[in-house]
């Protein structure tokens, strides 16, 4: 047990150092009695542009913290039990061959980790490269267009987020969060984000922090292998049999598919063995781009420059009573890039990426609106995937080939006018860019939508709607198009032996949430089968 107190606040000029006396104030307790100070939540609030300030979430260890609590009667002091206790009763069945992870992005790696820990030796296939490798082959895309269908910017050693921002914030109250963030920091990753609201990591830090995972699985008996692809299930009896890998058939029982959004040939082949899905909503649209500066002056007020405020974030949401439908800024990237994310020949993605820093010049965040299955043609559970590239396809036409994205000043997008020179913004996108109408790559409820959310977000930042703000197009992969329907043991429910789990399966839409349901499926396991002789 140990004392939680919400609701500290330091001003942006008093260093961490002055919560041992806010603490000792709060608590009633001589300074000296104050140990053991551990920041559970740091938070900016910045609603007062001329009074901004930290809030805190901490805990401390006392031997009176009960007769502490129950004296002060105060609803921002409680007694807090432990955390995540990854201590899972083992099952009693043999398992007959070693359970298989499939794709080593969050949920992937967090399962595969998981069941390391607890001797259940995984072999992790994964259809991309190492992510030394793999960024080699990614840096090659953005330079020359020239794309490899299986290592890209979607697919390989940590998934599609390493090469984001690394954000590490989430909706989801689940204890797993904790061991999540602690595993991502003995792997490297700054303590600081096991308490930051908002925290993240980086495109450049999270890349290390997969490598010192898969490092760590290894040494438990795992095995991570790469450029290796899942072609096919075997489903023997509606069980899991075996699977087919690189053109191999091997023995199988227990499959975690944690395969990401973007495995569409994938997506195909669990369709035609029979695994039961249907579609799901997700959303659509563009990424905008402004100077950093532009953000951070709007969110901080004259105190814009102060040293300990960092790169300045937003998070905006409109509902269109016209047209029914949601317009949200999703995976803002301050002062970071907009990158070239395809994963298949002849459509184009763009998204977006930041490094630890957060230091250059622009920030970007996906400008999208929701679409969902009476969107979408056809009956196939399919039919959100197959929407997703009608218009990557667009896209990437209009872009003129060799992935280049059209991009669109603000202000001639809302004028419907063809873009003839830049302003004050530059374009950062990695693949190169031409001025294009974006009304001829995205559905017209999806540009009016837009416009939109446009007016009304430049109401709540000041030069959000700047005429020289950059569009650049498109942005299709917020999150799968289908949803793996799981039965109580998470199996799934017409496949038995198969796990589908995190984004890729529709059950997740983070790091973090996937994470935790890789989690989820790996003790599922655990609970039922006895550990790997």
């Amino acid at each position: 047990m140990s004392i939680r107190i919400n609701n500290l606040s330091l001003s942006i000029d008093e260093d961490k150092s002055s919560l041992v006396n806010k603490v000792a104030k709060k608590l009633r307790l001589p300074k000296e009695e104050v140990k053991n100070i551990k920041i559970i939540k740091e938070s900016l609030d910045a609603r007062k542009k001329n009074s901004i300030k930290y809030i805190y979430c901490v805990e401390v260890e006392h031997k009176n913290e009960e007769k502490i609590v129950n004296k002060l009667k105060d609803k921002d002091v409680r007694l807090e039990a432990p955390s995540y206790n990854a201590e899972i009763p083992f099952g009693d069945k043999e398992l007959k061959n070693r359970p298989v992870v499939v794709g080593f992005g969050p949920a992937g790696i967090f399962s595969a980790l998981l069941l390391a820990e607890k001797g259940y030796k995984p072999i992790v296939i994964e259809r991309g490269e190492d992510v030394d490798k793999r960024t080699e082959t990614v840096d090659k895309f953005w330079k020359t267009g020239e794309l490899n269908t299986e290592s890209n910017v979607q697919f390989g050693e940590g998934g599609a987020g390493t090469f984001s921002d690394g954000k590490l914030t989430t909706r989801i109250k689940d204890s797993r969060c904790d061991y999540v963030l602690e595993e991502l920091v003995k792997a490297g990753a700054p303590e600081e984000i096991k308490y930051l609201a908002k925290p993240h990591v980086g495109t450049d830090l999270l890349k290390g922090v997969v490598k010192n995972i898969r490092e760590r699985i290894k040494e438990l008996g795992g095995e991570v292998l790469f450029s290796t692809k899942l072609e096919e299930i075997k489903i023997k009896d509606g069980r899991v049999s075996s699977i087919i890998v690189n053109g191999k058939e091997q023995l199988c029982d227990e499959l975690i598919l944690a395969i990401g959004h973007s495995s569409r040939d994938t997506y195909e082949m669990l369709h035609k063995v029979g695994v039961n899905m249907e579609p799901k909503a997700f959303a659509i649209g563009v990424r905008i781009e402004h100077p950093q500066e532009v953000i951070n002056k709007s969110q901080y007020g004259e105190m814009y420059e102060h040293p300990r405020l960092k790169a300045a974030e937003y998070r905006l949401t409109y509902q269109s009573e016209k047209l029914k439908r949601a317009v949200y800024s999703f995976c803002m990237c301050p002062g970071g890039v907009v990158v070239s994310a395809a994963s298949e020949k002849n459509r184009l993605v763009s998204n977006g990426m930041s490094y630890h820093a957060r230091d250059l010049d622009n920030a970007n965040s996906a400008l999208v609106v929701t679409v969902g299955p009476d969107d979408f043609e056809g009956t196939s559970p399919l039919r959100g995937m197959e929407f997703q590239r009608y218009y990557e396809e667009l896209a990437f036409k209009l872009g003129g080939g060799g992935y280049k994205a059209p991009v669109q000043l603000l202000g001639d997008f809302m004028q419907d006018k063809v873009s003839e020179k830049l302003g004050k913004v530059k374009p950062s996108y990695t693949g190169g860019y031409v001025f294009e109408d974006l009304r001829k790559c995205l559905p017209p409820y999806v540009i009016e939508a837009l416009k939109e959310g446009i007016v009304d977000f430049g109401k709540k930042i000041k030069g959000y709607g700047d005429y020289d703000s950059i569009l650049t197009g498109i942005e299709t992969r917020t999150s799968a198009p289908i949803r793996m329907n799981r039965d109580e043991k998470l199996n799934s429910i017409s496949v038995k032996g198969l796990y589908p789990a995190g984004e890729g399966a529709g059950f997740a839409g983070g790091i973090i949430s996937a994470a935790v349901d890789g989690l989820k499926v790996a003790e599922k396991i655990i609970e039922e089968y006895k550990p790997t002789k």
